[in-house]
């Protein structure tokens, strides 16, 4: 716990109407009072004056703190201020005008004290001036003595005048979210506000005073409140401190039926003891065995550089805003996707870098002479040190918080210091919060052979690229994950998102031997992987890839694509920090086109918006982006992005075809357009492309559209008047199908692509497709998934776009199939009233396990 917040010693000395001339001048006289009042040896004058030279003292807003080096400490004989009030102002540095000169003669940390209560005096623009001119010597003595927070105390404990006891009946006890809820009502009531437990007393407007009380569920309290409308105070904070109780109590439920489905039986391999486990969302099918890693950002060594106490003031400042901005922003996207209870993560990581003892903490290293990055680096872990050393586990995850966040300011105050990831040297499952599409990507599946977060989506981007790697992954595990010990032996099944931690020998063996039975299996159906998926009775299925650019082609092709359903072009735009220009554009899908030599390129055009979200477009934020504007609304009210696009890949459709291949309808390079809603929207796009297209006297090419919303596939007829092809994105078809959020880690087991209402919309699509001889496609997860795609393949699917590594397994599924039945599987599904219902029908084919 932090130690007794140390008292002033009454000597408290206080000159008004001072005229020094100079700021040594100034030194000299608060030295002299602090002399006189038995604060200080005479030689700690001359220490001051040395300090000075050292670093700039000016703390800001008129108020200086001289003081001497830390080496002449033993010159103070007992803590005291020395005031001088200088009305008419002095000249400090650079231009600095002092009117308050605040001497401290410090024994201990009563300099900490001293600098927390002058911080706060400083926030406080018109106090401050009033004390500039002020004749009475109280009112500067009442601004240097008087707490905001209530001291912690070795004695007996006191209650202030209002007072409310209650149980903590939180059941995870006070932690971070809550607590910073309190703050916040705290912090919006003039008076003052105390939480006692025992004799620990902690500051109600102070974060980390807070989570130091250590409160655990059944711990009693005192709250009190003391000043400007007190009762109203105590009510209003009652008020938020009892209100969070039932929600508190809900996520405690959860957690436990989480924590009970666990334990139920999944299909594919399960243990047949009962070891600990963790259930999340399968991200990434495959078992993987391995010790765990819970990412940690690499140690960085922090070197000690002085700089004048004014610049350094003013880059903790700048670095402390711009991660303020950064959490915020963080915490606006995490509510829209996952709600607020996740976003309060973020917030309660903003009230702790806004904590005012730390701040303090911090400019008390850099007045003591430190470097801004050594000071801040400092104070963090001090703080950390000591929330890890209450024993509450609630709290050592606050520390890590605390740590985390403090790298984020560190960072912003110095981008070389910015950590990387440390990995260990042996094959790991790595453990996660949540990892960047960019991370994601950067991952060596040699060294990282599983992946789990605690958060995330399975259609979120970094479950899609873990799936691109081959990389089994669970998501929305929950923060349980994160407090995981290191090189805990476990078991990942990214099919059923499942963790199981210290599994017995016989479960290891059990666990090896299902996996050597997958993989030998999936080596005979990737030996065939060249074949066409082509029915026992000649019924054909087009097979393509999901690839983003060129250097992914070989592989796909590899694995047995045909060609590329689908390439993402956003991410020419998510993977850069500003937009790719027309020939920038051009050269990568020529690069496409040429590595495809003639087999077919489906390219979907700029797809922002909802998720995907890029800050160099500077998009207006929306109240709800998923039914804003997005995919072709974008493209249709910014022709600065849709024209150079569709230029690009025009002349990239007039250059990059290999001589000989068809042209027309049978193209290579097609174009579809995403999140389409009505045929206005499909005329005029197909207007913008022939325009374009007739400029540029550039090849006919095949227009499609996305089948995405519920409307395009209800209407479906009508708009295949209009179009060339249809490509179904599930995911997005079964949020808003379901009227389910895809990021909700909440509800996200109920976005399930395989409820019956998502497959009979795909049935309406085929329908309306065949009445005008279209075909269709299908490019969401279902379409990787072996049942799935017998499924798609039954409800009148031509063609099917995936993960290349899902490409042979869906094509020896296929190829084992009879066209025939499964029409009849399909029709059943739609007949069943759920998704469960649907799913237990893969469990009656041999070999399913979905």
């Amino acid at each position: 716990m932090l130690a007794p917040t140390p008292q002033i010693s009454p000597r408290l000395l206080i000159r008004l109407g001072a005229t020094p001339t100079t700021k040594d001048e100034a030194i000299r006289e608060a030295a002299q009072l602090l002399i006189a009042g038995g604060c200080i040896d005479p030689a700690y004058e001359a220490s001051m004056l040395r300090r000075e030279g050292v670093a700039n003292t000016y703390l800001g807003h008129g108020v200086v703190i001289p003081h001497g080096m830390v080496d002449d400490r033993h010159h103070v004989r007992e803590s005291g201020l020395a005031v001088l009030q200088v009305p008419a102002g002095i000249t400090w540095h650079d231009g600095q005008v002092a009117y308050l000169v605040v001497a401290i003669a410090a024994q201990s940390d009563t300099h900490i004290t001293v600098l927390r209560r002058l911080t706060r005096l400083i926030q406080d623009e018109a106090r401050l001036t009033a004390l500039r001119t002020t004749t009475r010597k109280e009112e500067i003595a009442a601004a240097l003595t008087e707490d905001a927070a209530a001291p912690r105390a070795t004695g007996p404990a006191t209650d202030l005048s209002q007072r409310f006891e209650w149980t903590v009946d939180y059941p995870t006890g006070l932690h971070a979210r809550p607590a910073s809820h309190w703050v916040e009502v705290a912090r919006s009531c003039p008076a003052r506000i105390q939480v006692r437990h025992g004799s620990e007393v902690a500051d109600a407007k102070n974060l980390i005073a807070l989570l130091q009380l250590g409160l655990r569920c059944g711990d009693d309290v005192t709250i009190s409140a003391e000043g400007d409308d007190e009762a109203g105070a105590l009510s209003k904070i009652c008020k938020a401190v009892t209100g969070l109780s039932a929600g508190e109590k809900a996520a405690a439920k959860a957690a436990a039926d989480a924590a009970a489905r666990a334990t139920g039986p999944v299909a594919g391999w399960n243990p047949a003891d009962a070891p600990r486990t963790l259930a999340g969302l399968g991200a990434s099918p495959g078992l993987v065995i391995g010790p765990i890693h819970v990412l940690s950002l690499a140690e960085v060594a922090v070197p000690d550089e002085p700089e004048p106490l004014t610049s350094g003031g003013d880059r903790l400042h700048a670095a402390l805003e711009a991660t303020d901005g950064q959490l915020r922003a963080l915490a606006d996207d995490t509510e829209r996707r996952l709600g607020k209870a996740d976003a309060g993560i973020f917030r309660a990581q903003g009230e702790l870098i806004a904590d005012t003892d730390l701040i303090t903490l911090a400019c008390q290293l850099m007045v003591e002479g430190h470097g801004v990055a050594f000071a801040w680096n400092q104070a963090v872990e001090r703080m950390a040190d000591k929330l890890s050393a209450l024993g509450n586990p609630v709290l050592a995850a606050r520390a890590a918080d605390l740590r985390d966040v403090g790298r984020r300011v560190l960072a912003q105050i110095d981008p070389a210091l910015k950590s990387g990831h440390d990995l260990p040297d042996v094959p790991c499952i790595l453990v996660a919060p949540d990892l960047a599409p960019s991370d994601t990507a950067g991952l060596d599946p040699a060294r990282v052979i599983g992946l789990a977060t605690a958060q995330g989506g399975p259609t979120s981007h970094t479950a899609i690229l873990a799936r691109t790697l081959g990389i089994p992954a669970m998501v929305a595990g929950g923060a349980t994950l994160l407090a995981l010990e290191n090189r805990t032996q476990a078991i990942l099944d990214g099919g059923t998102g499942r963790l199981y931690l210290d599994p017995s020998e016989a479960d290891l063996a059990s666990a090896r031997a299902w996996s050597a039975r997958q993989r030998a299996k999936a080596e005979d159906e990737a030996r065939a992987r060249a074949l066409p998926a082509r029915t026992t009775d000649g019924h054909a299925i087009a097979i393509g890839a999901n690839v983003n650019n060129p250097e992914q082609v070989p592989l796909a092709l590899d694995q047995g694509a045909e060609g590329v359903g689908l390439m993402r072009t956003e991410f020419l735009f998510l993977e850069r920090g500003d937009t790719p220009s027309e020939d920038d554009q051009y050269a990568t899908y020529r690069g496409m086109l040429e590595a495809l030599s003639g087999r077919p390129l489906i390219v979907r055009a700029l797809d922002i918006g909802g998720d995907k979200q890029v800050a160099h477009l500077h998009l207006p934020k929306e109240e709800n982006p998923f039914l804003g504007v997005r995919g072709a609304r974008l493209l249709l009210r910014r022709p600065d992005l849709m024209e150079p696009q569709l230029r690009a890949l025009y002349r990239a459709a007039k250059d990059g075809v290999p001589a000989g291949a068809p042209r027309g309808q049978h193209a290579p390079l097609s174009i579809m357009f995403p999140m389409i809603t009505s045929v206005p929207e499909v005329l005029a796009l197909r207007a913008h492309c022939e325009r374009i297209r007739t400029e540029l006297d550039a090849p006919e090419v095949p227009l499609g559209i996305m089948i995405e919303v519920p409307a395009a596939a209800i209407q479906a007829d009508a708009l295949a008047r209009h179009c060339d092809f249809f490509s179904i994105g599930t995911n997005d078809l079964t949020q808003y199908a379901l009227a389910i959020d895809r990021q909700n880690t909440d509800l996200a087991p109920e976005a399930d692509s395989l409820h019956p209402a998502v497959l009979r919309l795909i049935h309406m699509t085929c329908e309306g497709a065949a009445r005008h001889r279209r075909w269709v496609g299908v490019c969401g997860g279902i379409a990787g998934d072996p049942f799935g795609a017998c499924l798609l393949a039954g409800l009148g699917v031509h063609e099917l776009s995936m993960t290349p590594r899902d490409v042979s397994a869906v094509k020896a599924r296929l190829r084992a199939s009879e066209i025939g039945e499964l029409r009849a599987l399909a029709a059943r599904a739609c007949a069943q009233e759920d998704a469960a219902g649907v799913r237990a029908l893969a469990r009656e084919r041999t070999g399913d396990a979905a």
